[in-house]
C-alpha cells in the first residue's frame, strides 16, 4: 500500500511527528511538507495529513489544500492528525475532546477514515522574541511550562505509535 504523510509545521514537531508514523507503517511511505507537495496524490492508496496549531489556528495553507483536494482525498484512506499543547493535558488530547481539532473536522468537507491528537513540545530558546512571550503568556494562563530557558517535548510516542498500528490494521 502507497502511504505518503503530509504535514504542515511551525517548529518541527509535526514532521517530526510524520517521520515517526512513516517508521512505523510501510516501508516506503513518504514524508513531504504539506506546501511542497509535487507528487501526484493519485498515485497513493492512504494519505496522512498532519498540522499544528499556533495561536489557536491552523495555517490557512491546509485549509485551501483539503479544499483543493476534497474530492480525491474521499476516495482514499485517509487520516489525520492534529498537534497542540493543549493535547498535553489528560481529557484534551482525543479529536473529540480537543478544541481545535473537533473545530477543524466540524469545518472541512473531507471526512478522514480517522483522526488523532498529539501534545507538541515547547522549545522557548528558539522562538522569537514575541512568540516566546506570546507563548509564556497562554502557558501561564493554561497552567503550563512558562521558563523561557526550557525546551520540552510532550508528545506521547507511545500514542503516536498507536495510530500508526490503528492505520495499519485499517487496510
Amino acid at each position: 500500500m502507497k502511504t505518503i504523510i503530509l504535514y504542515s509545521t511551525h517548529d518541527g514537531q509535526t514532521k517530526k511527528i510524520a517521520e515517526y508514523l512513516a517508521q512505523n507503517l510501510d516501508k516506503g511511505a513518504k514524508v513531504v511538507n504539506l506546501t511542497e507537495l509535487t507528487q501526484n496524490l493519485a498515485d497513493f492508496d492512504r494519505i496522512i495529513i498532519g498540522a499544528s496549531i499556533r495561536y489557536g489556528r491552523f495555517d490557512k495553507n491546509l485549509y485551501k489544500f483539503i479544499e483543493k483536494h476534497t474530492a480525491l482525498l474521499q476516495t482514499k484512506l485517509g487520516y489525520f492528525y492534529g498537534v497542540n499543547l493543549t493535547a498535553r493535558k489528560a481529557g484534551k488530547d482525543t479529536p473529540e475532546t480537543n478544541v481545535y481539532v473537533r473545530k477543524f473536522l466540524a469545518k472541512i468537507h473531507w471526512k478522514p477514515t480517522d483522526s488523532a491528537v498529539f501534545a507538541g513540545a515547547l522549545f522557548y530558546p528558539r522562538y522569537k522574541w514575541i512568540d516566546r512571550i506570546m507563548i509564556q503568556f497562554i502557558m501561564k494562563i493554561t497552567g503550563g511550562e512558562t521558563d523561557p530557558t526550557k525546551e520540552i517535548e510532550f508528545t506521547n510516542w507511545e500514542s503516536v505509535k498507536n495510530f500508526a498500528k490503528k492505520i495499519q490494521n485499517m487496510n
